[in-house]
């Protein structure tokens, strides 16, 4: 395991505590794309048409939700545990992919975690320091995650 996979790994959790179905999302698009092989891993399902359009629709709805008034705050517990859950997942199939083994996907988890709480804290920071509607700092933060994810599969299929 070299560092930039697990830097990789570091940043696609990240953006999972930003917007947690985007990395899932992104990791099934750039599996079917053919830009991370997942075959022969137990992860191969995720680059179906089915599972990409599947997280793709999970995701575009995640946006709209985020940016809907009654959201709950993605730190309280069900927003938490999902952003863990899917920055884990996430992370084991960048291992996967990589052919890193599964062992380091808890640090996805980790990243999840602090993604969630860093997000937050620069989200309503900027809203005030900018004084500007929510929306305008939530939809570059979708982005930002999906920039995050997609860099994290491209450094750790090119070491």
């Amino acid at each position: 395991m070299n560092a930039v996979v697990i830097f990789a790994v570091l940043l696609i959790g990240f953006a999972a505590g930003l917007r947690g179905l985007t990395p899932p999302a992104v990791i099934a698009w750039l599996a079917y794309l053919g830009w991370i092989s997942l075959a022969n891993t137990p992860f191969s399902f995720i680059s179906s048409p089915i599972m990409v359009a599947g997280f793709s629709v999970l995701a575009m709805g995640e946006y709209v939700w985020d940016l809907l008034p009654n959201t709950p705050s993605r730190t309280a517990a069900p927003g938490l545990i999902s952003r863990i859950l899917t920055g884990a997942f996430a992370a084991a199939c960048l291992l996967a992919g990589t052919n890193n083994g599964l062992g380091f996907f808890i640090l996805g988890a980790l990243a999840a975690i602090a993604g969630a709480f860093t997000g937050l804290q620069i989200r309503v920071r900027l809203v005030r320091a900018l004084a500007v509607n929510d929306a305008f700092v939530a939809i570059p933060e979708d982005l930002i995650a999906v920039g995050l994810s997609i860099f994290a599969v491209c450094i750790a299929v090119s070491r």
